[in-house]
């Protein structure tokens, strides 16, 4: 199954660093956005096109991802697409916000490369598996 992932995210590195995760893992289609603007444009602009997964990085410029995820659940083409909130920070508070909002998963962005390529390839099985539709709080947080 040739999945079609899509990353917003301001951060080159972190960028460079997925899209090298997602060459190794293979047979996955990976669209970059580097912030929430650009992000909305494309989900709207692409009602065919419609990636498959969404890894959203909350600290972004323009409109935060906290920001696109109410839209995209406010919208009714969008809604049904799981969001993996792909972030830096590990605020608790925020992560249980996120998960009342709908986000299927929460990430906190590994140091090391061998760690991002395990927790996207967890995140890419959780879906693959129809398991992101079975949401659990004590599940949210994808670790390596």
């Amino acid at each position: 199954m040739n999945l079609h992932l899509l990353l917003a995210d301001d951060d080159i590195d972190d960028c460079d660093f997925f899209r090298e995760a997602i060459d190794e893992i293979g047979e996955l289609t990976l669209s970059v956005l580097n912030d929430g603007v650009e992000l909305m444009n494309f989900l709207l602009a692409e009602p065919i096109n419609h990636p498959n997964l969404i890894f959203l990085d909350l600290n972004m410029p323009k409109k935060s991802g906290m920001e696109c995820m109410v839209e995209i659940k406010a919208i009714n083409e969008l809604k049904n697409i799981p969001i993996i909130i792909y972030s830096t920070s590990l605020d608790r508070t925020v992560v249980n916000q996120l998960y009342d909002m709908g986000a299927h998963h929460y990430i906190q962005k590994p140091g090391e490369f061998a760690n991002i390529k395990k927790v996207v390839e967890k995140a890419i099985s959780l879906f693959t598996d129809a398991n992101l539709q079975l949401r659990s709080k004590d599940k949210f947080i994808i670790q390596p």
